[in-house]
């Protein structure tokens, strides 16, 4: 083999395994030994407010935030979107897209927070994966939105985020900041933010 390929191959299974690992919850670390800086900075959600640009969906003024960092090519990202849609009512969603597994997730990423309606923008991309096509188009994206995924994605190692969906709120009983790396069914989902389960008793 040339020995050339061998960093380029391992870096392409390292950004797939933080996608994989997103699918299953119960595993904490995800892939954060792949790619996690020395020292990890404490989550801060006053700097993923000021500095992470994303697209909101729900209340402009629900008193529960949810930061997601996504990635545009994952397809557990695309299933936490699906799952998060009954919740828009009880909490705002902000979905802050980040390049980990390939170059269509950053101009994906970019022409996510270009759209005109990213929520609808968003919609049609994820239908388009669900159906091979590949997702929504991203020619002609302006630098700045490249150079906002990108600062994302450095926001998000800078917290050792090990993979993507990654959810960042605020508990409503204690006010402690609390993360989730994983999607998770709309129930599940439900209980992590303290709100009601859509059709529960």
């Amino acid at each position: 083999m040339n020995m050339r390929l061998i960093p380029v191959l391992l870096a392409a299974v390292l950004a797939t395994a933080a996608c994989k690992d997103a699918g299953n919850s119960s595993s904490p670390s995800g892939a954060a030994s792949a790619s996690a800086p020395a020292a990890q900075a404490p989550v801060s959600l006053d700097a993923i407010a000021a500095e992470a640009k994303g697209f909101s969906v729900g209340p402009a003024m629900s008193a529960r935030v949810v930061y997601v960092f996504f990635d545009a090519q994952c397809p557990h990202c695309g299933a936490l979107w699906e799952a998060a849609k009954p919740l828009k009512n009880q909490a705002r969603f902000v979905w802050i897209p980040v390049r980990l597994l390939n170059d269509s997730s950053l101009s994906q990423g970019a022409a996510l927070l270009a759209a005109s309606d990213p929520v609808a923008a968003m919609d049609a991309h994820e239908a388009s994966l669900l159906a091979k096509s590949g997702g929504i188009a991203a020619g002609g994206v302006a630098d700045a939105q490249k150079a906002a995924v990108k600062h994302n994605t450095e926001l998000f190692t800078r917290y050792s985020f090990g993979s993507v969906p990654t959810l960042v709120t605020k508990q409503a009983q204690t006010g402690a900041v609390v993360t989730q790396e994983g999607s998770m069914q709309t129930g599940q989902l439900a209980v992590f933010l303290g709100v009601p389960v859509p059709g529960g008793s």
